[in-house]
């Protein structure tokens, strides 16, 4: 099962990231989580559509969604909601025709600093993938709070329970895309 991994954060030592990481290591047999790079995705402007033609990282993206089986979203929290670089992502792949989330079965995690690890962005985030026709994953809900004390300096995750929520979302999405596939 091929699993795209998109993290809602371009900073390079981000929670997120540090949580989609640990996701790879953390996979149930027969998943392979792959990570995008959203740092090339330009900001969204219909009027770069005129010729149906879309930016070459928006593309890519987009190929990358249509391959993968499902998509596990590590999702920061700015500001109470949903990372500017992600929704700006989601608003390139959410336009017909051809879109590429339509059906796709989803997962969310999020880490922050904060105790509610991200809870107010996730929800947003579902929102807009309801809207984007995915199947998403209603639990476990992934909320890292604290990320600070369960990541360490190399960015591996040393808290177990942290470790069985991760592990537990992906059997989850492994078996909605099962159900769906």
């Amino acid at each position: 099962m091929k699993v795209l991994g998109i993290v809602g954060s371009l900073r390079q030592r981000s929670y997120n990231l540090m949580a989609l990481r640990a996701a790879q290591r953390l996979t149930p047999p027969g998943m392979k989580i792959t990570i995008a790079d959203l740092s090339e995705i330009p900001l969204f402007n219909q009027d770069d559509r005129t010729h149906g033609d879309d930016p070459s990282a928006v593309e890519l993206l987009k190929s990358q969604v249509r391959e993968a089986d499902a998509v596990l979203f590590a999702c920061p929290e700015y500001n109470y909601s949903i990372p500017g670089v992600l929704k700006n992502s989601l608003d390139w792949l959410s336009l017909p025709p051809d879109a590429p989330f339509d059906g796709k079965p989803v997962a969310i995690m999020g880490a922050s600093a904060g105790s509610l690890g991200t809870s107010r962005a996730q929800y947003h985030l579902r929102q807009v993938l309801l809207f984007m026709n995915t199947f998403t994953v209603n639990k476990p809900e992934v909320f890292i709070g604290s990320a600070h004390a369960k990541f360490d300096e190399a960015g591996e995750l040393i808290d177990a329970p942290t470790e069985e929520f991760i592990a537990g979302l992906l059997l989850s999405l492994q078996a909605l895309a099962k159900r769906l596939g």
